[in-house]
């Protein structure tokens, strides 16, 4: 069909990334060519800065990536929009899981900052989940103690996060974004904060429109990005809320589904 995308957004998880976690190979020749046509090719995740720009590696310098679920817009490197959730709301969710902890709940937080991401959990268990998606990464004896902007609390919940911990949320979810990001994870943020607001901000800054963007994505934070794209993908094996939402379906990221759905926008790309 006649076009004209100039913004990709792209999820990671379950979207870009293949079966075994990793960028599938072909994206860095496409990556040139896409530049070329004045397309911006942009990761959009529940992970931090450091570890999208660890992904990425020389390609990273002159990318724009969405990070921490949309709290954090970084263009060549140069902030384009950040969102820092207030302390006092920090120290009171914190609390708040803490007590859930000791209820029962086998919950590993995460405060995701500018700088870095502190956890003081520091179990083998949990800190294999936090390292593959926080690059940077500090265990510290208590993370209230963390001089950082937060901008968001990631919640690791050993079991399924959506039927989990995510129901013990529901007051925090008056005020604040929470959003299951992953079978296993919830995020916190603060509550105009998702991927399509980040994307909104990035098109008004690149001066594009809904029609000149298109989304991929698998899972529920993924929604308001879809939202957000004229040209909005749902992966094969997406939550059945996505697939509802998005107009159009992608073959699944074991088949590297983005990328070819990429070459049928751009047949000679």
């Amino acid at each position: 069909m006649p076009h004209d995308i100039r913004l990709i957004a792209v999820d990671m998880d379950g979207t870009l990334l293949d079966g075994e976690g990793n960028i599938p190979a072909p994206l860095w020749e496409l990556l040139p060519r896409l530049a070329e046509r004045g397309v911006a090719f942009v990761p959009a995740s529940g992970r931090q800065l450091a570890t999208l720009q660890r992904s990425f590696g020389e390609a990273a310098g002159e990318m724009t990536f969405i990070a921490e679920n949309g709290a954090y817009v970084v263009r060549a490197g140069v902030e384009v929009s950040s969102d820092a959730i207030d302390r006092e709301v920090v120290e009171r969710v914190v609390g708040h899981l803490r007590d859930l902890g000791e209820r029962g709940y086998d919950l590993g937080v995460v405060l995701c900052g500018k700088r870095s991401a502190y956890i003081e959990r520091s179990d083998d268990a949990f800190r294999r989940e936090a390292e593959t998606y926080y690059a940077a990464l500090e265990v510290v004896d208590d993370i209230l103690a963390v001089d950082d902007d937060v901008l968001k609390i990631a919640i690791y919940d050993f079991a399924v996060a959506e039927h989990s911990v995510a129901r013990a949320l529901d007051e925090v979810a008056t005020t604040h974004r929470v959003v299951v990001s992953g079978r296993h994870w919830v995020d916190i943020m603060n509550l105009d904060v998702d991927k399509g607001a980040a994307l909104r901000r990035l098109q008004t800054a690149l001066e594009l429109t809904p029609a000149q963007t298109a989304a991929f994505g698998d899972y529920l934070n993924d929604l308001e990005m879809l939202d957000a794209a004229d040209w909005s993908y749902a992966m094969r094996e997406a939550h059945p809320e996505v697939v509802a939402r998005a107009r159009y379906r992608a073959p699944s990221n074991l088949d590297h589904g983005v990328l070819t759905t990429i070459d049928d926008l751009f047949p000679e790309a």
